[in-house]
This record gives structure tokens, C-alpha cells and sequence, in this order.
């Protein structure tokens, strides 16, 4: 409900290793609305963000 950030990194980086796509978690993350409201979906779309830009800068770093 906006105060588990960590613990929801935690889980959209466990769903990115297992498979599942941006999409996927964004959908998730929308329908969630519904549950859990709308600022607590605003609060994991803006985890999500920051999650998907730390995985693109580790991508980045492997590569080289």
C-alpha cells in the first residue's frame, strides 16, 4: 500500500528473471488499482520505473 517499495523491487526483478515481460508487470501493477487503490498503482508503476532503469543499466554494464 505504498510502503513496501523494497519488498516490491524485490518481486518485479524476481518477475523480470523468470520471464515476464514490462507489459506483464505494468498490467499487474494496473490492476492493482482495483485492490488496492489508486495512489498504492501509482506508487508500484513508479517502483516498477525505477526498477526497469536499474535492470537496463545492469544489462549496459554486462555488455561492456
Amino acid at each position: 500500500m505504498g510502503t513496501a517499495t523494497p519488498q516490491l523491487k524485490v518481486h518485479i526483478v524476481a518477475g523480470l528473471n523468470v520471464g515476464l515481460t514490462r507489459d506483464e508487470i505494468i498490467e499487474i501493477l494496473i490492476q492493482m488499482a482495483i485492490y488496492a487503490g489508486f495512489p498504492a498503482a501509482l506508487n508500484g508503476l513508479f517502483t516498477a520505473k525505477d526498477v526497469f532503469a536499474d535492470h537496463d543499466m545492469t544489462a549496459r554494464k554486462e555488455n561492456f
